[in-house]
């Protein structure tokens, strides 16, 4: 009886530890350490600024660029069931690069926004920036607009799907971004799908499997409630989520990380300071690559 009642009282302690909440009055920035070049991170529910690290540096922001895109999207209130077709000039606003997705097929609005937030297809985000009420240059005007109504004051876009590097933005305003798209359903839905998808298209009828290009995602251990990666060569490994840790809705921002997964490893060095007010140091090569870019964009 005795063992029992120790054995019960271990385990209501480590269940109250698991769901115990952060105290974000008592974090020190100073013990954090990102490896990414820009970092931002905010406590969503109180709308405090947790961390912050070379946030108002102006730099590409890639396929980050895609939550703009939806979100403009859906402001305009265009079914998401309607059929659109991708084009060749869908193409070439993406610069002509690889899609697997064939010129002349269809897919409906809304699965062309969901491979465009899970599995960050360009030629999804020129496709639905073509089918905008005035074409695509009345897209990307009210994509700017859409910015400078949120506060974005240091973001500018030249296409859709964020392969220009001269889409551009700070940590400070992707967070804006961020906190503003949180609020449509869609892009929470679609953005965290981490099953493979399938997308049925038709004219011809073919279909193409989609993952989700978030590890933390795919790999289903973390609660996460919005996503988007980015990677150029000009802009690094990109990534910005929200996610709940112990209860709280915490929005994270990476921009220009060296590595593939440095990004996903400053998620978990933010993770750790969270709910320890500790993390783990990032290598002298992050370090390094971290004053190379900033001589490079603050010049």
């Amino acid at each position: 009886m005795r063992n029992a009642l120790i054995l019960f009282f271990t385990l209501a302690s480590i269940s109250f530890s698991s769901f115990a909440s952060i105290n974000t009055n008592k974090l020190n920035p100073s013990n954090l350490q990102t490896a990414s070049v820009s970092s931002y991170v905010i406590d969503l529910s109180s709308g405090k600024t947790l961390y912050r690290k070379n946030s108002n540096v102006v730099m590409p922001i890639a396929s980050l660029t895609k939550l703009m895109t939806a979100m403009v999207t859906l402001d305009a209130k265009l079914p998401l069931n309607q059929k659109i077709t991708f084009t060749k000039t869908d193409r070439e606003h993406m610069y002509n690069t690889y899609s697997r997705v064939r010129v002349g097929s269809q897919l409906s609005r809304g699965e062309t926004m969901h491979i465009a937030l899970m599995s960050s297809e360009n030629l999804a985000a020129a496709a639905l920036a073509a089918n905008y009420p005035g074409g695509y240059k009345a897209f990307i005007r009210a994509m700017n607009a859409k910015a400078k109504a949120l506060g974005m004051t240091h973001t500018h876009f030249v296409d859709s799907s964020g392969l220009n590097p001269k889409n551009q933005s700070t940590a400070s305003d992707v967070a804006k971004m961020v906190r503003a798209a949180y609020k449509y359903p869609e892009i929470r839905k679609y953005s965290t799908n981490g099953a493979v998808h399938t997308a049925y298209f038709t004219h011809p009828r073919y279909k193409l499997g989609y993952t989700n290009t978030n590890a933390l995602v795919r790999g289903k251990k973390w609660d996460v409630n919005l996503s988007k990666t980015g990677f150029l060569d000009e802009a690094g490994r990109c990534l910005a989520m929200v996610t709940t840790i112990d209860g709280k809705k915490i929005l994270m921002v990476m921009l220009d990380s060296q590595g593939k997964l440095t990004p996903i490893g400053d998620a978990g060095r933010i993770k750790q300071w969270l709910q320890t007010g500790k993390s783990k140091a990032i290598t002298a090569d992050a370090k390094y690559y971290q004053q190379q870019k900033l001589k490079q964009l603050t010049q």
